[in-house]
């Protein structure tokens, strides 16, 4: 149980620092100081420039009605130019500041997925002692407890309300990552891998559990009744 808990926080907690420290220590200084695009090219892409103009096009309208309400004293076209002017340096620097950010995170996933395939590659005993650790958990509940665990689990992951999960997930990659957010790839993704991974989940129970725990099978079914 020791070892199993130890390896579990260990896949955890290494490709965390590890994007951690390469993001903040590593990569982060060479692309502060490499990274200097001009104005034109501060965007990684077409959602982050939408969103500049928007929230540029927000902030004059609110110039206007502070204005014209007189909660504000009323501005010429040429002071509220100079307010928007500084306004957009402002967003120019925070999308520059955002591109940079996803560059960083793009590099420092790759050093951090390098790194969890090193302690994967030199973890070939632990991972079975884990495995096993897990079976033992697993096969050892009660039969209402598994199919409790089931039931979560596929609720959770290829329920019908699952897709906004998805959504909010490959939404927040995609953020992340720096790239836009491509509406016909989202929909696809969520009509094919909930799927996957339902057809997943039942060939385990059929191959797999309905073999060492048909009671359990039984009571997964009636509870999921």
């Amino acid at each position: 149980t020791i070892i199993s808990l130890r390896f579990i926080l260990l896949l955890i907690l290494v490709p965390l620092l590890t994007q951690q420290v390469a993001k903040n220590f590593l990569v982060g200084p060479i692309v502060d100081r490499v990274y200097d695009p001009p104005v034109e090219d501060i965007f990684l892409n077409g959602d982050m420039k939408t969103e500049t103009i928007e929230e540029l096009e927000r902030y004059e309208n609110f110039l206007k009605f502070q204005s014209l309400t007189g909660r504000a004293p009323k501005l010429n076209s040429e002071e509220i130019e100079r307010e928007l002017k500084e306004k957009a340096a402002e967003l120019a620097e925070e999308s520059r500041a955002r591109s940079a950010d996803a560059i960083k995170n793009v590099i420092a996933d790759f050093i951090s997925l390098a790194g969890f395939a090193l302690v994967i590659a030199y973890s070939t005993e632990e991972i079975a002692i884990l495995k096993s650790f897990l079976d033992e958990v697993m096969y050892g509940l009660s039969d209402s407890a598994k199919a409790f665990v089931l039931i979560l689990s596929t609720d959770i992951f290829v329920g019908y309300h699952s897709a906004h999960g998805w959504e909010v997930i490959v939404s927040g990659i995609s953020r992340h990552l720096g790239l836009p957010e491509n509406k016909d790839f989202m929909f696809l993704f969520i009509a094919t891998f909930p799927v996957i991974l339902d057809a997943v989940i039942k060939y385990w129970i059929f191959r797999y559990l309905n073999r060492i725990s048909p009671s359990a099978v039984a009571t997964y079914k009636d509870m999921n009744e």
